[in-house]
């Protein structure tokens, strides 16, 4: 890697990106000798600023990044780690230095669970999600299986349309009958990846 240094500093900023969930944890600066370090210990380390020093993270607290990769932007002047950060990132205790929890999502997926689980936890009459709730898990059960048949029966014709329908029509019920057996779709994801070693 040929990074571009800051000329007047020697360093260059560092942006911690969790390499399973893909959260920004924290940003952090370097110089040659701290990326020389991360390289050979795997552990992640900075240049301090406030310490003027090399700084391991986690070196007093114990809540390491362990590396995983360093890219370069296309400017070569900024640098992003992917770690597995062991513990909070945060010296305050946080996940992150934003406040946010690491946690994966999964984009619009995530947006739509959490709408199923609001329905779930504060029922509304006029809720189409809410009512199934309410008829319990086998009719819950049973529009996954309905929205099942459809979408093989679609398969077979030409028409992309009502196939892509059908597929979101099971996807969003099958999102339903994951919170009403107490799981979501982090829990899939994990035993996935558990299995595909």
């Amino acid at each position: 890697m040929k990074i571009k240094f800051d000329t007047n500093t020697g360093l260059v900023p560092a942006i911690v990106q969790d390499a399973k969930t893909n959260k920004v944890l924290m940003l952090a600066y370097m110089n040659e000798e701290s990326v020389k370090q991360t390289m050979e210990t795997r552990k992640v380390t900075f240049f301090s600023r406030s310490k003027n020093r090399l700084w391991v993270k986690g070196e007093e607290s114990k809540n390491y990044l362990n590396l995983v990769e360093i890219k370069l932007d296309c400017d070569q002047d900024a640098i992003l780690i992917k770690a597995k950060p062991e513990g909070p990132t945060c010296h305050t205790g946080n996940d992150t230095c934003w406040n946010e929890t690491n946690e994966p999502t999964f984009g619009f997926l995530t947006q739509l669970e959490n709408v199923i689980a609001d329905r779930k936890n504060n029922p509304n009459e006029k809720s189409y999600v809410a009512g199934l709730f309410s008829k319990g898990i086998n009719k819950i059960s049973q529009k996954v299986g309905e929205e099942a048949v459809e979408l093989v029966i679609e398969s077979k014709d030409n028409n992309d349309d009502l196939f892509v329908n059908e597929a979101a029509d099971l996807l969003f019920h099958y999102l339903i009958l994951l919170q009403a057996k107490g799981f979501k779709l982090v829990d899939i994801v994990e035993l996935l990846e558990s299995r595909h070693k």
